[in-house]
């Protein structure tokens, strides 16, 4: 299917790259500028065959499987938005890849994904740079102000691997991230295990804050240097709850620097011409089992310079009054 519309009836054979997929989350993806309601409209109505058989919008797509789908027509994207999407292009840059996945570094300031008043996001980008992918879809997610490891499913068997991995939290993927924070961070370890509760601000955007009635959440932080203003931490996420990392620390009073949401705004505004232009937390390192072979992965992700440049010109100005024996290990890991 194109984005000029389509008025006549398509036949669809499904390949590896949609196997085990969900009906209607298959037609939302291949109908881009199509409304759900519409999608799931020509569900109920049975225009949407499965091997010449009415079925369910929760059916899993098989190998083999002829999909009908009927005439739709499909919005084109304002010339506007083409261009907008054209100069967003970013080569991303790829940490390890095979057949089943890839690894990448997530520039800071990029969503993973179009929507939500993006248009393009890193995932578009990274099937804009891989034509001739059939298949490349998120394992999970990173804030679009986060840097740092993200994985991309090349298979379906992977993905969902992936997928189920995530979802084992500890059991899973050890997940680690840098991060500046405001204040002297005293303990060498901490676990904080906060319920976090998402809601809604009035104009609509998305939060989360430290409630009783929230989902539990587990997020170990580790000392690695302090000044007298500002300390680098290691966290490791136990759980992956929305905004997990930048919610605990601000609750403990030590938000991060150049978090926008959740931060120290008077601070911020003070830090940009001070050297430092985004949020300074960082997904460095994951460690974790391959999704179909089994063996274990290690990809890592060196502190981006905006980090590290502010974090040299601050030692320049203010000696460190701590430093953890790996630090430096840490910082230029390659």
């Amino acid at each position: 299917m194109n984005g000029t519309g389509n008025n006549s009836v398509t036949l669809v054979v499904i390949g590896e790259e949609a196997q085990g997929q969900r009906l209607d989350n298959y037609l939302l993806r291949h109908c881009k500028g199509v409304p759900k309601s519409h999608v799931y409209r020509i569900l109920r109505s049975g225009e949407v065959r499965v091997n010449s058989r009415r079925v369910d919008a929760t059916y899993r797509l098989e190998i083999g499987d002829r999909v009908r789908i009927p005439p739709i027509r499909i919005a084109e994207r304002p010339q506007d938005e083409v261009e907008e999407a054209a100069k967003a292009r970013v080569d991303l840059p790829i940490i390890f890849e095979d057949e089943a996945m890839l690894v990448i570094d997530k520039p800071e300031g990029i969503a993973v994904h179009g929507g939500s008043g993006v248009s393009f996001g890193v995932i578009e980008a990274l099937r804009r740079q891989r034509p001739q992918a059939k298949f490349l879809e998120l394992a999970h997610r990173l804030d679009r102000e986060t840097s740092g490891i993200l994985l991309v499913g090349k298979k379906r068997l992977a993905l969902t691997a992936l997928h189920d991995m995530f979802r084992e939290h500890g059991a899973g993927a050890d997940k680690r991230y840098l991060v500046l924070v405001k204040g002297r961070w005293m303990n060498n370890t901490q676990h904080v295990k906060a319920p976090l509760l998402k809601y809604l601000t009035d104009s609509g955007e998305r939060r989360v804050s430290v409630n009783a009635e929230g989902k539990a959440s587990h997020t170990v932080f580790r000392l690695l240097a302090r000044w007298p203003d500002m300390s680098l931490l290691e966290a490791q996420l136990k759980t992956g709850r929305t905004h997990q990392i930048r919610v605990h620390l601000a609750h403990l009073g030590f938000p991060i620097l150049g978090d926008e949401k959740y931060g120290d705004f008077n601070l911020n505004k003070r830090l940009r011409p001070a050297g430092l232009k985004r949020m300074a937390l960082h997904a460095w390192r994951m460690a974790f089992r391959h999704p179909l072979l089994g063996t274990p992965v290690e990809c890592v992700a060196p502190l981006p310079d905006g980090i590290r440049q502010y974090m040299t010109t601050v030692d320049a100005q203010t000696p460190r009054e701590f430093s953890a024996d790996n630090l430096q290990q840490i910082l230029e890991q390659q």
